[in-house]
């Protein structure tokens, strides 16, 4: 069977498109119409159930980060404060789309004005640059402390820690802001239909009608500069860390040693290993189905800030130990008062007694 064209499938929402899109140019529609997942809407409240739970799990995971690192003094150290930042990135990063994404969803709320699709598509890879330099940051930490720990406290000082985040920050604000700029100024004349469930810069770079030469080269130097040199860093550190640790005297003292960056390994594997796969399925995957596309560009935005806490919770001892903490105080001050409400409410019956004899 011959499979369908894509603008026949997408014919129910050619109502919201701009009339006559094959000849009459237009800059700047006041709004794009967002498919979800296409091939898969009758899927959607089924798809939306995982997708909400990613996104709860990550919420309550990343503010219990920042909550135990505030109120235990011990984590206030470069380690944990990078952490933070992470923390607080990947909070910004899945509520970015997921909103969203939901309610389209839940609500077929398919229209997004221009204005804010630009926003959600600077905001998202803003952070995900933030995200990639924290990660570098982390790797410096992990550097400094296992290879030249007496130096440590003095190198990483709250200043020089303040002022890497702020670096950070300020390069993943600047260096998305041309490539924003460029969208913003495209001419849209094929269609304002993105067939994916956000504002994905290749899903709308194909809409554009212009020269957008520019664009797509300045996208493959954010991937293969910016986050090519991160990637460069964090590996050079690891290599110093792992000449560091092999001179370690005793097997017991190597594993202890390396025990320290197993977390942060795995969040830069799972950071980096789906980015790039989407970033390549999408520039050279053109036999691959289109949902499987947009299934894969949701995950690599998803499934970090989910993973990221899980990680740093299951492999540090400090944040088990402080939840932990936390958890069983909590019931001790629950039984505590119950108990106290029990004698309570017996010494006031014992009295009521002893007044009605």
């Amino acid at each position: 069977m011959q499979e369908t064209p894509f603008c026949l499938r997408v014919g129910h929402l050619l109502p919201y498109s701009m009339s006559n899109s094959n000849t009459t140019d237009f800059t700047n529609p006041s709004t794009f119409i967002l498919l979800g997942i296409p091939g898969l809407e009758a899927a959607h409240v089924w798809i939306s159930i995982p997708f909400c739970t990613i996104y709860v799990i990550a919420i309550l995971g990343n503010f219990t980060i920042l909550f135990i690192v505030k109120m235990e003094p011990s984590l206030h150290v470069p380690m944990y404060y990078f952490l933070c930042m992470l923390a607080v990135t990947d909070l910004v990063l899945s509520t970015s789309i997921l909103p969203k994404t939901l309610s389209i969803f839940w609500f077929n709320s398919r229209e997004i004005a221009f204005r804010a699709c630009l926003t959600q598509m600077y905001f998202l890879y803003c952070f995900l640059v933030m995200e990639s330099g924290f990660f570098m940051a982390m790797a410096l930490d992990r550097y400094v402390a296992i290879c030249h720990p007496l130096r440590h406290s003095t190198t990483l000082r709250n200043s020089v820690v303040a002022n890497i985040g702020l670096a950070v920050v300020l390069r993943g604000g600047i260096i998305i802001l041309p490539s924003f700029l460029l969208v913003s100024q495209w001419p849209f004349c094929r269609t304002n239909i993105i067939p994916h469930t956000h504002c994905e810069h290749m899903a709308v770079m194909k809409l554009g009608c212009g020269d957008i030469h520019v664009t797509s080269y300045y996208g493959l130097f954010l991937l293969f500069f910016v986050i090519g040199v991160d990637v460069f860093f964090i590996t050079l550190s690891y290599i110093q860390i792992l000449r560091a640790i092999f001179s370690l005297p005793t097997k017991d003292a190597r594993l202890k040693t390396f025990g320290t960056c197993g977390s942060h390994l795995c969040a830069i594997l799972v950071f980096y290993i789906p980015n790039l796969f989407s970033s390549l399925t999408y520039r050279f995957g053109h036999n691959v189905p289109l949902h499987f596309h947009v299934l894969i560009g949701n995950m690599y935005l998803l499934v970090p800030p989910m993973l990221n806490p899980i990680i740093y919770g299951v492999r540090t001892k400090q944040i088990q130990d402080r939840l932990l903490r936390l958890i069983t105080h909590k019931e001790t001050t629950f039984f505590s008062c119950c108990s106290g409400s029990q004698t309570k409410f017996r010494a006031d019956l014992g009295g009521e007694l002893v007044l009605g004899q």
